[in-house]
């Protein structure tokens, strides 16, 4: 038989890793009843908890962590995570708390990161770009550290979550391209393993109720361009598309110009984020707003306040609103004033 983990110990005392971890870490309340049996299971399997747990017990890093993996020209180009950063910085900043923030490559890069942080190089950390049945979830849980998670998480967790509705506005979206005669709407999502991207797609499906036009984008220019020149390829090419990012948005509404097309009189074109120039664009881009800064500062807060021992709870933002603008060929907006210079 091999060395007893924390997950043998959670089978024997029937409850959860997360239990284990709270009864020794100190970091939650558990009955005494409860901390008895798990602590008679640890004794009976030999089992001693880790110096992660005890670290988060004895001390504080005065910091939280952020590990983002992607790669680093979707960091780049992307307006989201300098939005979202500067909110975090925001709630964390006036309480003198630093933020840690690791680009991870691989699933193991990733776990090397929220390992050194359950060491000591943070407190807790805020989870982005969730997948469905995450990994990172019970991983983190297992170590005992504190976690706050951005988006639409369904499974069981012992963990806070941040999320917005990210469905309504694709909706609303794809109503307003229907209402304005449009039959053959596109859709280029995000990469499909995240919870985002994957309501985004189901909403669109939802409305337009068929994947034909449906490409699976990675967020980046390159792909923007080269999946809009798949599309505009087809015998029966669409008259809409709707991009997942504004980044995509921009390269497809560049391309298609380049061949000569009008936006939105040919093509009608919808980003998602409203990156700070899309307003400025000509014509302007519609585009769904998320406010990141808004839910980076929500969810630095609540990981704070479940450091310092508070029950984790969900919170769900108001913060998405759809913008339309004269790339959808309407504008809800009033035009930006003209200089006499």
């Amino acid at each position: 038989m091999g060395r007893p983990t924390i997950g043998d110990v959670a089978s024997a005392a029937g409850v959860t890793k997360a239990t284990v971890s709270h009864a020794f870490s100190g970091k939650r309340p558990i009955s005494p009843a409860t901390k008895a049996r798990i602590v008679a299971a640890a004794e009976e399997l030999n089992w001693v908890p880790s110096s992660l747990a005890r670290a988060l017990a004895t001390r504080r890093a005065n910091a939280i962590g952020i590990v983002l993996a992607r790669d680093p020209e979707i960091l780049a180009s992307d307006a989201f995570f300098p939005a979202f950063i500067a909110g975090v910085e925001a709630a964390l900043a006036p309480r003198e708390v630093a933020l840690v923030l690791q680009v991870a490559s691989t699933r193991a890069g990733e776990e090397r990161a929220y390992r050194a942080m359950a060491q000591g190089r943070a407190d807790g950390v805020v989870v982005l770009d969730l997948h469905a049945a995450d990994w990172r979830v019970p991983f983190l849980e297992e170590l005992g550290l504190p976690a706050v998670l951005l988006g639409a998480y369904e499974d069981a967790s012992t963990f806070s979550c941040v999320r917005t509705d990210d469905a309504a506005p694709v909706r609303e979206l794809v109503d307003h391209l229907l209402a304005q005669g449009h039959t053959r709407i596109a859709h280029v999502s995000g990469p499909m393993g995240y919870v985002h991207s994957r309501v985004r797609a189901s909403a669109y499906l939802e409305r337009t109720g068929s994947d034909e036009l449906l490409r699976q984008g990675d967020f980046t220019a390159r792909t923007g361009r080269d999946l809009t020149a798949e599309l505009l390829d087809l015998p029966e090419r669409p008259t809409a598309i709707v991009y997942a990012n504004d980044t995509m948005a921009i390269a497809g509404l560049s391309y298609a110009r380049s061949r000569g097309l009008r936006i939105p009189e040919d093509l009608a074109v919808a980003g998602f984020d409203d990156d700070h120039l899309s307003a400025h664009l000509s014509p302007p881009l519609t585009s769904v707003s998320t406010d990141p800064r808004r839910r980076g500062e929500v969810a630095a807060e609540q990981l704070l306040l479940d450091i310092s021992g508070r029950p984790p709870r969900s919170i769900t933002l108001d913060c998405t609103r759809l913008r339309l603008r004269d790339s959808t060929g309407a504008s809800t907006e009033p035009p930006h004033p003209r200089s006499n210079a």
